[in-house]
């Protein structure tokens, strides 16, 4: 075999429709819009979440809830994912974000105590649930509130 031998498997390539490219084609003329009417228009058709007029489910339904804005939101890390340090590590919020174990630091980072730590690690962060506490002193590690 020859680079100029290789191609697709049979049936994986499949040439794309061609719309209103005549009569033989099969999809020529009105090009599968049908005639006349909205939808047969060039920019026409209704936007998402149109109901024909009638009131759109989105608006016949009730408003539940709120956001509180004043919430703190804290990125969580549970103790399983702190693993991954070598024994001895300081580990700060701005390692755990470079290590990829938190996406931002919001208002601050909480530790978890979900699953269990076997190296001894200074934790520094904003909390710490009981479990993570007892569990990271039990390993022989210190956790810091910053």
């Amino acid at each position: 075999m020859k680079l100029h031998d290789l191609k697709p498997a049979e049936g994986s390539v499949k040439a794309p429709l061609r719309k209103g490219r005549g009569t033989g084609s099969g999809l020529g003329k009105t090009a599968g819009r049908g005639h006349k009417g909205q939808k047969a228009r060039s920019g026409g058709g209704v936007r998402p979440g149109f109901e024909g007029g009638q009131m759109p489910l989105v608006r016949r339904l009730p408003k539940r809830g709120f956001t509180n804005i004043f919430a703190t939101v804290y990125s969580e890390v549970n103790l399983k994912d702190l693993e991954v340090f070598e024994e001895g590590t300081v580990v700060t919020p701005e390692l755990l974000k470079k290590a990829g174990l938190v996406k931002k630091a919001n208002d601050g980072v909480k530790v978890l105590g979900g699953g269990e730590l076997t190296k001894k690690l200074t934790v520094r962060a904003h909390k710490f649930s009981k479990s993570a506490q007892e569990k990271i002193e039990a390993s022989g590690g210190k956790a810091e509130v910053i």
